[in-house]
């Protein structure tokens, strides 16, 4: 690593940033450093290695071929140390970034903490309830749990289980279910919002969602499931959104039959990540509480 010595580490920053985001500007925002900072550092660092990494174009930087095939190792070397520099951080402060989608987090995951908690005192963990995109790479957070058709690219992903629907409802209307064409006789609670509809589960049966009556839409999947609950109705709920009101006796599953969605549930974090013990704890205590919840579907079912 000698041929270190003949340029700035500093410089080489600079030059990954640049490359990677595409203009001055948006490395300044990266790194923290004013525009004309990157510029001197990337001029610098191009003396210092002898060769142009980028041609000044009248639309702005472009990348050399040379360039190209650099700011790519860069990338990859530097992803390298942040993540041994985050190791470093974890073991000190032993504690974990974890992202999920708010009614993950609400339904599900905020009910099971406790067994995590137990098992990992000295883990300190910090949930993010957001099901927005997240650059794991470019941020803090240690690890997501999404719901996905095929693993995610750039990421290290592993899938949890398989995403199902299934028709839920109070106790009182359970009673008045025997087969799905009861269905037809009941109020229909809809999510206007969401992926799935009725005719995906009711299609095994040879039926539609036109068959079925009119009745109450709600802009989430949380307003339904407290509809269905206060006994307004069936909806079309899934394990992680309706396991605990299973559990408690405020819902019911009707019908055995359940319908894949297509998607899965992924944990996903950056690539090497799992090196760090308290993520492989939090992946396997995740894939312990999914399983257990599966579990506790097929005895909801057989109730």
């Amino acid at each position: 690593m000698k041929n270190l010595n003949q340029v700035s580490l500093a410089g080489l920053r600079v030059v990954e940033a640049v490359g990677r985001l595409g203009s001055l500007k948006n490395a300044a925002e990266e790194l923290g450093i004013t525009s004309g900072a990157v510029s001197q550092q990337l001029h610098k660092t191009e003396h210092q290695l002898g060769r142009p990494l980028f041609s000044r174009e009248p639309s702005g930087l472009k990348l050399t071929r040379l360039g190209a095939e650099i700011c790519r190792e860069l990338t990859s070397g530097l992803k390298q140390i942040s993540e041994a520099v985050a190791l470093a951080d974890r073991d000190r402060e032993e504690s974990l970034f974890l992202s999920v989608a708010p009614l993950l987090a609400e339904k599900w995951l905020v009910w099971r903490l406790s067994s995590f908690m137990s098992a990992n005192p000295d883990i300190n963990l910090r949930l993010d309830a957001n099901d927005q995109v997240v650059n794991l790479n470019h941020s803090d957070v240690d690890a997501c749990v999404r719901v996905h058709k095929r693993a995610p690219d750039d990421v290290y992903s592993e899938r949890l289980c398989e995403h199902f629907i299934y028709p839920v409802c109070s106790p009182e209307v359970a009673e008045r279910l025997k087969e799905p064409q009861d269905l037809l006789n009941e109020v229909i609670i809809r999510d206007y919002n969401s992926y799935y509809r009725w005719s995906d589960w009711l299609s095994a049966f040879g039926m539609k969602e036109s068959h079925l009556p009119k009745g109450h839409g709600f802009s989430n999947a949380s307003l339904c499931m407290d509809a269905a609950i206060a006994g307004h109705g069936v909806f079309l709920g899934w394990d992680t959104l309706v396991a605990n009101a299973i559990k408690q006796g405020q819902l019911k599953i009707p019908f055995e039959h359940r319908c894949s969605t297509g998607r899965s549930y992924w944990f996903i974090c950056r690539e090497g990540a799992l090196r760090s013990p308290s993520v492989r704890k939090l992946r396997d205590w995740l894939k312990e509480e999914i399983a257990q919840t599966a579990v506790e579907y097929e005895k909801a079912v057989k109730a």
